[in-house]
């Protein structure tokens, strides 16, 4: 018996093959299912296209047979079938794809197509097995032909018995490892689990002998093992059903035996693209945030399944980070069952389906937003950072797809409202989108910050997420109106208050500038206040950066020591600028005991940690005695 060797190519695209394209080797169990439902397929289209043959689905099936005593695995099929001259031009040079030439030369019908890449897929069983033989008789033949090789170092075709067509491919398994357990590739339930997760929408039945137990027949508490054939894979999945055939219980259910999550999805998307590029796609937007999806252990992507056979788990690619909350798969016959990792990232189709699913997930969002209200507020809650940080991340590349979904807590309205909804109840007079930060909606409302813009009637939305204000000043505008904070020194409102702050601006002068040396480099400036009704002072800021993004950024381990250009403002119409008025005449210790308290008070108002808290004690007591 003749041994043929590999072509130099052939064995160096086989080493790569073993130890390199894939990275879980229970991978080698989905390609040969796959080529075996190939073939399947095969005598299928013949059905189809020659009326002298029929076609009876129950006759075709795919076995596994698993014999752990001689660490043989067998995986069959009722398919096509090989001829010695197909063993020897698939399986003789690597990479070679019999069904792909079989596709390229046939026009197949009824939506049936051909996708195993038999060659490298094929040749995955080597991860697992030391020798691979194939047995195959070809459809229509008298002649049954063995194929057999231990990997690079070549392989026979010689001539055999076969009773019927079809193919038996049989693995010797390899012994065990210090890295490596073959043993679980002989476990009923291991390859069960494997077909389960890379082959459960195969289209024809996969058959295996699975062990039970049952009580002996006439005992109460003897048992007893039986074995049983069963069908592993359910074959029809529910992408490829009509939606009109199925019901919001399937989808929940199909939801809940993906473990996509305990909640039940608020939305479902099914969706089926033909054209350019085609593919099937289930899509779930869940109600609530799984207890990872904020660290950097969270993997987001969709299952990636080629014409029913999963591809990836989780395909990232499939996704934009600001929509990684969705879950879902996606069935593509354009997509090459051997495409790997590093090529998706490439592939053409792949971000054609990714963009479209994009679009629809944001339309889906659009249309909750717009008639689900209640189902949208409980989806942001959830998910809205989320959104907001799409908007800051990238540079605010993804600013325009995401600025009409966003949400904020409204002092005018007292709920959620969207920034379309403020712009559509501006008031003529009104420049800016006003709005106020802090950690809670209850701290927003009191800050002194915000008397001047409530008093004119304006709304303003309140930022409670610490990327808020970062997604804001990325979007910069809306509508073409501006966004303002309510402590920045110039809020663009003209009222008597302002025109008297100059006033007073000139004329104390010198007080400002004797509180503005006491405080030293702790702020920029001491001015008269053009927003406080009530309150005695406060914080405002020069500049982009804000005290709340102080605050944020300060907080960060890599944070540095980054700090706003604060300005103290005094409110002129209160009491204590009179005793600040008097100290400054009468008592310059008292002015600098004076200054320092309001300095701290005005921080605390912010939320922010005073320097020394034991200082502050003592001069509140000071101004006891």
């Amino acid at each position: 018996m003749e041994r043929r060797e590999f072509k130099a190519e052939s064995k160096r695209l086989l080493d790569l093959m073993v130890n390199s394209i894939y990275t879980h080797r229970e991978i080698f169990l989905r390609e040969l299912i796959s080529n075996a439902s190939d073939a399947i397929d095969k005598i299928y289209y013949k059905a189809l296209t020659d009326e002298s043959l029929s076609f009876n689905k129950d006759e075709y099936y795919i076995r596994i047979t698993p014999d752990k005593e001689n660490r043989i695995l067998k995986i069959s099929d009722t398919g096509i079938g090989m001829t010695k001259e197909d063993l020897e031009n698939n399986l003789g040079v690597i990479a070679k794809s019999g069904s792909l030439q079989f596709k390229k030369e046939n026009e197949l019908k009824d939506g049936y197509d051909i996708i195993g890449q038999f060659g490298v897929g094929f040749y995955s069983a080597f991860m697992v097995a030391d020798t691979v033989t194939v047995i195959s008789k070809a459809f229509g033949s008298d002649e049954a032909y063995k194929w057999e090789s231990r990997g690079v170092d070549g392989y026979t075709i010689e001539p055999c018995t076969k009773d019927s067509f079809g193919t038996e491919i049989t693995l010797k398994i390899k012994e065990n490892t210090e890295d490596e357990n073959y043993d679980e590739y002989l476990e009923e339930y291991r390859l069960k689990s494997i077909i389960k997760k890379y082959s459960d929408f195969i289209r024809y039945p996969i058959k295996m002998n699975v062990t039970g137990r049952k009580l002996k027949e006439g005992s109460e508490n003897e048992y007893e093992d039986y074995i049983e054939e069963q069908v592993i894979n359910s074959m029809i999945p529910i992408w490829r059903k009509n939606k009109s055939e199925l019901t919001e219980e399937d989808y929940h259910k199909f939801y809940s035996e993906k473990h996509y999550g305990f909640d039940k999805p608020l939305k479902y998307i099914h969706t089926s693209v033909e054209g350019n590029i085609s593919y099937k796609a289930i899509l779930f937007i869940p109600e609530k945030t799984p207890y990872d999806f904020y660290t950097k252990e969270y993997e987001k992507g969709l299952e990636l399944y080629s014409n029913g056979v999963m591809i990836m788990n989780k395909c990232g690619e499939l996704l934009p980070d600001y929509f990684s909350f969705v879950k879902g798969i996606v069935d593509s016959e354009d997509l090459s069952l051997n495409i790997s990792r590093e090529i998706l990232q490439h592939d053409r189709q792949l971000k054609l389906i990714a963009k479209n699913i994009k679009s629809k997930v944001k339309s889906e969002l659009e249309s909750m937003l717009k008639n689900e209200r209640d189902k949208y507020e409980t989806f942001y809650k959830s998910f809205g950072r989320q959104l907001k940080f799409g908007v800051y991340n990238d540079f605010g590349a993804n600013k325009d797809v995401l600025q009409d979904l966003l949400m904020f807590y409204s002092s005018k309205e007292k709920k959620m409202v969207t920034l379309g909804e403020y712009v559509s109840r501006m008031a003529e007079d009104q420049k800016y989108i006003y709005y106020a930060t802090g950690e809670s909606i209850e701290r927003i409302e009191k800050l002194p910050q915000t008397e001047v813009v409530l008093d004119k009637g304006y709304e303003i939305l309140y930022f409670t997420d610490d990327v808020d204000e970062f997604a804001i000043k990325m979007l910069m505008n809306y509508k073409e109106k501006e966004f303002k904070s309510v402590s920045s020194g110039d809020l663009g409102i003209e009222t008597e208050e302002s025109k008297n702050s100059e006033e007073q601006n000139k004329e104390n002068k010198d007080l400002f500038d004797a509180m503005k040396n006491i405080l030293s480099d702790k702020i920029k400036e001491v001015k008269a206040s053009n927003k406080l009704k009530h309150h005695p002072v406060c914080l405002s800021t020069y500049g982009e950066l804000s005290i709340e993004m102080e605050k944020i950024l300060s907080a960060m381990p890599d944070g540095g020591n980054i700090k706003a250009d604060k300005v103290l403002e005094i409110n002129t119409n209160h009491s204590v600028f009179k005793a600040l008025k008097g100290a400054y005449d009468n008592d310059k210790d008292k002015l600098s005991l004076y200054t320092e308290l309001l300095y701290n008070q005005a921080l605390l108002i912010e939320g922010l940690s005073i320097n020394d808290p034991v200082e502050f004690t003592n001069n509140i007591c000071k101004l006891m005695l």
